[in-house]
């Protein structure tokens, strides 16, 4: 993945006429920043000359032109899967390969996501600043009519879902599983985008649509199986490719259960803190009002922008790339803040007392750590095999390692009794490799009773968390 490089995705089928215009333009389309360009042509079985036009342009422009094929047509979302594949650029932009949006728009589309604003951007035909070509009424109120129902399934508010002018972070949408072929894909990108929380935006572009006697491919029976996909889509939740990522995702949909960690662990927090592994900011988001400065990190990129979307308001937040593992990633923070909150990343890093030993660096003298870990080995299972944990942690454990990295323990809490059975049985004896999104929503809608009655349960706790101070 390069940075300051755009990917236009261009599906392509029976374009003779229009696809030499289109790449010319789109190659001379100014661009925002120092952005570069590169284009992916996904010849989907066409039957004219587009092909052979395409490929001439890509021997004519070997570094910014690439040419893939479909042995035979498979329709628009197909073409998007091909060219997303290859993509290689931090943003991609998808571009239709007739005439009817203009390239010049790439200014207006691109700007929210450069300046780290946006997730995605939609070019909207009918928020209306620039030229449009007025057509036909019923499809307007076709667009308009399942333009609302995305909206009712993704609670959002957007003015024109079946825009072909929609800009995103390549790695946000390759992270998506894509599963439809034709025109289904516009709803799909779309519901799943906002499933996975992502910062949508629109702005106003031109529009010159063409009619059906100049060539226009969508018609009556795509409207109805839009509307099928909708609904499709609606009820499911099919948005990350791997499962780790889809467990956590499960357990970022529970706001009650993360305020009441995050409520468990402020009392210790301080005015400048670091926090490892950030991920989209779900505690972030708790925790970051009323400090003075508070550096969220990770290791992924991905979180890091995603981080950057939603909490752009606020101006006490830094975001920072910090690998648990890697001392260089420290230097620059040495002694900078008085709290460092680590919650679910220890067990993940193989070498966790060089893990320590950084979280260490990165205190003051008498600066505060706040560890949280899964406790117990006799509950690892299937579960943390999949999330990734190298170990579940005893009291003894966690207290004799941060002693040994320079830590004094000031107190163990135990943390979310409640859960332990059902991880158990989950993970360990049923061996599922993810959790039930329902099991999750019907356990977060009653944290309130959780809270009172999790002290007084006789097991042990799923987590413990450490709170220790620096010495010198």
């Amino acid at each position: 993945m390069q940075s300051s490089l755009l990917s236009i995705l261009i599906p392509l089928y029976n374009e003779e006429e229009f696809i030499g215009p289109l790449l010319e333009r789109v190659l001379e389309a100014p661009l925002p920043g120092n952005l570069k360009r590169e284009l992916i042509v996904v010849d989907d079985g066409s039957t004219d000359g587009s092909t052979e036009i395409a490929l001439c342009y890509a021997q004519r422009f070997p570094q910014l032109i690439r040419v893939l094929r479909h042995e035979k047509n498979r329709g628009k979302g197909a073409a998007v899967r091909t060219a997303l594949e290859v993509a290689g650029g931090e943003f991609c932009v998808i571009q239709d390969s007739d005439l009817e949006y203009d390239p010049r728009e790439y200014m207006h589309l691109l700007k929210p996501l450069v300046e780290g604003k946006a997730d995605v951007v939609y070019g909207s035909r009918f928020s209306v600043s620039g030229e449009r070509r007025v057509l036909y009424f019923w499809h307007s109120l076709a667009n308009h009519f399942l333009t609302g129902m995305v909206n009712l399934a993704a609670d959002l508010n957007l003015t024109d879902v079946w825009t072909c002018y929609k800009a995103f972070r390549t790695q946000l949408l390759q992270s998506i599983p894509l599963r439809s072929d034709r025109f289904g894909i516009e709803p799909e990108i779309t519901i799943k985008l906002a499933q996975r929380q992502a910062a949508i935006y629109e702005t106003p572009i031109s529009y010159y649509g063409r009619t059906y006697e100049e060539g226009k491919k969508i018609g009556r029976l795509d409207a109805v199986s839009a509307l099928f996909s909708v609904l499709r889509f609606w009820a499911s939740r099919d948005i990350y490719k791997d499962a780790g990522p889809e467990i956590l995702d499960t357990l970022a949909h529970a706001p009650n259960f993360n305020r009441w960690m995050s409520d468990t662990i402020a009392p210790y927090v301080g005015r400048r803190v670091l926090e490892i592994g950030s991920g989209i900011g779900n505690l972030t988001r708790h925790l970051v009002p009323r400090r003075q400065r508070y550096i969220a990190s990770d290791i992924e990129e991905e979180s890091l922008a995603r981080l950057r979307a939603r909490l752009q308001h606020r101006p006490n937040l830094e975001l920072r790339k910090c690998d648990l593992t890697r001392r260089e990633d420290f230097d620059p923070i040495e002694r900078s803040v008085d709290s460092v909150i680590c919650l679910n990343v220890l067990e993940h890093i193989d070498d966790d007392l060089a893990a320590l030993r950084n979280l260490r660096h990165a205190l003051e003298p008498g600066g505060r750590a706040i560890i949280l870990v899964p406790e117990g080995m006799k509950a690892f299972g299937q579960l943390d095999v999949v999330l990734g944990h190298y170990r579940r942690y005893s009291q003894a454990e966690l207290r004799s390692k941060m002693e040994s990295c320079g830590f004094a323990v000031e107190r163990i809490l135990q943390f979310n009794r409640v859960s332990k059975p059902g991880w158990i049985v989950n993970g360990k004896w049923l061996r599922r490799s993810t959790l039930s999104p329902f099991q999750i929503a019907m356990f977060d809608r009653l944290v309130w009773l959780w809270r009172r009655i999790d002290r007084y349960l006789p097991w042990s706790p799923t987590s413990i968390i450490a709170i220790a101070r620096r010495v010198d």
